[in-house]
């Protein structure tokens, strides 16, 4: 059956000729259509048939699992089929298509596993990116292996841009594509501001405003939350108030089953309240809607290059996000939405919520980079350039995971990366497999990819949770969140084709297990055992004094929160020392302590930044050295060096000339600048260095002069002179300024006699701001006009000085009178 989209009254509609005519001609192409237009489920079937597909499918990509079965299943329902048919859907561990499917909808990382397999992504003729305005990692990675393929071996194949609240100049400029924009026909939606809302009480205040939105208006409400433990704690409130209605969660990690049920019509035409996250902003189509409650937060996840670690947060929504969420009300009618803050406090958020690539572990991104064979990241088309500290954590971590060798994939990165998680549970699968841990490595992936199944009330000991798992399987506990992480285990049983186990765990084999996944969280406990622990990399973590694990020698640990100082360990394993014994490396450290008055060299037996044992170095390379003076340097900056006036004075030179000429190579100079590279110019010099007192004995004026360019301090000579001379014959210091300001030059008054201009730098191009002085050198006036000032202001200067200076000579014409060094009596006139 062929079908029709223009039997149905959708304003993408409207543009569907313009959309077919435009990917005939172009590649790539930017639609931007309101919620409902109709554009995720019309516009995909009505393309079908395009002569330019040649029989290849499309691909349309979704940014959630949930969206993605929905949207397959209704796109079949318009076709009279099942899913499956012409339109399947592919999302992680479930694959609903056949050999014939014409159009398949699927989660981002499937499309780029799709993409690795094969570059040129042959039978595929358009893939379509729905929602894109959630900018997703994945979807941003998705986006640039395509457009890669498409530049290079595939100019026929479509791209199709797709949302409701693009940033379409930024797209168009980055992509140069041409746009198409269905107005849409969304009804009016009434927004009524409700005052500002205490993110410490969103469950309550919400249940609140939920209770009016149900006195003042019919039909069903949909109420946005930041997560699963706002939604109960709500979901608990209304129950007990609003018994005659049917309440239901929507969030991610719920069942599928009541998933549906909160997006379809109640069965005995119940009036309904829809709980939900993030998910429901778009893509869901969720019937019956007339009115939305907007806590106005959400939850994000953000990842801290600097410890390695991410930490969900939750953030004030930005304006595309309310705008989304107030249009789910005017869907089929005139609605309302109520924003639980302010209208002053709408008018500063920010337009567009931060793309994920910004604040996400990149990890799995360095890994398709290195599978795809690109060197330079920076290379593809990013629309949000991957952040390069986040990319330098990622590459240190997958070298550590041996997926990487000089940045290049290895044999055992690429079979990391044909595991669909994360490249640390997929190391931690296949080392364990080595080590006959296969069935406990299993269990430990499906536990840390789900929610605590018991609650931090129980302790950190990972082992606990395993336990639990295992009792479950043997029907000896019930419970909903262990039956998800029970399914998640089977799949990754399936995957490795191994039988599950519910035998007696072994804490120092889990223990094992999560340092293959986390090499980097292997703890020791610190002096005293306050509860805290040394991490391999450097940091501090502390367990609750009173968790069963507090004392434990070593932990491998899974699960923590960055805080400042020290970190919050959640889920964590005992480990046995001597499975450490392989890790344990001798280094030799060189190290500057200013405090301690200068080198301190050992050989230390280490594991990572843990030291285990400690002995002095005497003899070591003296690279070493250097390099360890140099990040004392770095870190601890100037007052390490002998920055005086004079060093002061020449980077002002340099600095002033850099602002003055910005066509001219000057280099940055700036104190910053030169502690960060102090490598660079500074090392020759610190060789014979051994206490802090000689770093001051440096002429850091002569080495900085040395390190610039022959032809640049001859400029700078030039350009920029140290002094200048004046009519006296004196040469007097030019003060430079930091900012490039005009150099300031203070001469007493009568050794300028006879100077008709203003002096000048840099070419004749920038005036000196005179600073003119009494013979007891006090200020008397400032001009960087001196022609103006003898023919003005002088001969009141004049009076004043032959008041204040009466046996020194003040000439009536200074301009022919002799400039002088001394002093010139009025007798010797």
């Amino acid at each position: 059956m062929k079908f029709d989209p223009y039997t149905f009254d959708l304003p993408i509609t409207e543009v569907i000729e313009e959309v077919k005519e435009q990917l005939s001609e172009t590649n790539t192409l930017l639609v931007n259509a309101p919620p409902g237009a109709g554009k995720s489920t019309l516009l995909p079937l009505a393309l079908l048939e395009e002569n330019w597909l040649n029989g290849q499918k499309i691909i349309m990509l979704e940014p959630r699992r949930l969206a993605a079965r929905s949207i397959a299943m209704r796109l079949s329902e318009l076709l009279g089929e099942k899913v499956g048919e012409r339109v399947g859907y592919r999302i992680r561990f479930d694959n609903c298509t056949r050999a014939n499917t014409q159009l398949e909808v699927v989660t981002e990382g499937i499309l780029t596993r799709m993409l690795q397999s094969d570059n040129a992504l042959e039978g595929v003729g358009l893939v379509i990116f729905d929602e894109f305005h959630e900018r997703s990692l994945f979807a941003d990675v998705a986006l640039a292996l395509a457009r890669e393929a498409q530049q290079v071996l595939r100019p026929d194949l479509r791209l199709l841009i797709m949302s409701a609240t693009l940033d379409m100049p930024k797209l168009k400029n980055i992509l140069n594509a041409p746009s198409i924009v269905s107005e849409g026909r969304q009804y009016p939606v009434e927004i009524k501001y409700t005052g500002e809302t205490d993110p410490y009480l969103l469950a309550e205040l919400t249940a609140s405003v939920v209770g009016k939105a149900v006195d003042e208006q019919s039909g069903d409400i949909l109420v946005f939350l930041p997560g699963e433990a706002e939604i109960k704690s709500c979901e608990e409130i209304l129950k007990r108030k609003h018994s005659g209605i049917s309440i239901h969660p929507l969030y991610g990690q719920l069942p599928a089953g009541k998933q549906y049920a909160a997006i379809m019509p109640h069965k005995e035409g119940k009036r309904k309240i829809i709980l939900s996250t993030s998910i429901a902003e778009t893509s869901l189509t969720i019937e019956g809607i007339t009115s939305v409650v907007d806590c106005g937060f959400g939850r994000t996840l953000q990842f801290n290059p600097n410890t390695g670690l991410s930490k969900l947060e939750t953030v004030e929504i930005t304006c595309d996000s309310a705008d989304q969420r107030a249009g789910r009300a005017g869907r089929l009618a005139p609605g309302v939405c109520y924003r639980m803050w302010t209208k002053a406090t709408h008018l500063r958020l920010k337009e567009h919520r931060v793309p994920e690539i910004e604040q996400a572990d990149l990890t799995s991104l360095v890994l398709e980079m290195a599978k795809w064979g690109v060197d330079d990241i920076n290379s593809l088309t990013w629309l949000s350039p991957p952040p390069k500290g986040s990319i330098a954590q990622a590459r240190e971590l997958l070298h550590q995971l041996d997926a990487l060798n000089n940045g290049q994939i290895t044999k055992h990165g690429k079979t990391i990366h044909q595991l669909p998680c994360h490249p640390r549970l997929a190391h931690m699968l296949l080392m364990a497999k080595e080590e006959g841990l296969s069935a406990l490595a299993c269990d430990v992936a499906a536990i840390l990819e789900e929610r605590d199944p018991l609650g931090r009330e129980v302790g950190i000991d990972i082992n606990l949770r395993i336990e639990a798992l295992r009792r479950y399987r043997s029907g000896d506990l019930k419970n909903k969140k262990l039956m998800r992480i029970a399914k998640s285990a089977k799949q990754y049983q399936k995957m490795l084709n191994i039988q599950e186990e519910n035998g007696t765990v072994d804490p120092f084999e889990t223990g094992l297990i999560l340092v293959f996944a986390y090499p980097e969280r292997i703890a020791h406990a610190t002096p005293g055992n306050n509860a805290q622990f040394k991490l391999a990399n450097g940091k501090i973590a502390a367990a609750g004094h009173r968790d069963d694990l507090a004392h434990e020698e070593w932990l491998a640990i899974a699960n923590m929160h960055a805080r400042d100082g020290v970190g919050k360990i959640f889920l964590a394993s005992p480990l046995n020392p001597q499975d450490l014994v392989p890790m344990v490396k001798s280094i030799e450290t060189v190290s500057w302590d200013t405090k301690r008055g200068g080198f301190q060299a050992s050989c230390d037996l280490k594991i990572g930044s843990i030291i285990l044992q400690t002995k002095p170095l005497r003899n070591f390379n003296p690279e070493l050295k250097v390099q360890a003076i140099s990040d004392a340097i770095t870190k601890e900056g100037a007052w390490l060096l002998d920055f005086n006036k004079e060093v002061e004075q020449w980077q002002n030179r340099v600095n002033s000339l850099q602002i003055w000429n910005p066509e001219q190579n000057w280099p940055d100079v700036s104190t910053k600048n030169l502690l960060e590279t102090n490598s660079e110019w500074l090392a020759p010099y610190l060789s014979n260095i051994k206490k802090p007192e000689d770093l001051k004995k440096i002429d850091l004026k002569t080495v900085l002069q040395h390190h610039i360019d022959y032809k640049l301090q001859s400029e700078l000579e030039r350009l920029a002179p140290d002094k200048i001379k004046v009519s006296s014959g004196s040469n007097i210091k030019l003060n430079y300024q930091l900012n490039g300001q005009a150099p300031i030059l203070s001469v007493r008054l009568q050794e300028v006699f006879g100077l008709l201009e203003t002096p000048k730098v840099n070419n004749g191009k920038i005036n000196i701001l005179l600073h003119l002085l009494s013979p007891g050198f006090k200020p008397v006036q400032i001009t960087n006009d001196l022609a103006s000032f003898w023919g003005n202001a002088y001969f009141e200067v004049r009076k004043e000085l032959k008041a204040r200076y009466p046996k020194h000579h003040w000439p009536d014409n200074p301009l022919e009178a002799e400039a002088l060094r001394g002093v010139k009596r009025k007798n010797q006139q």
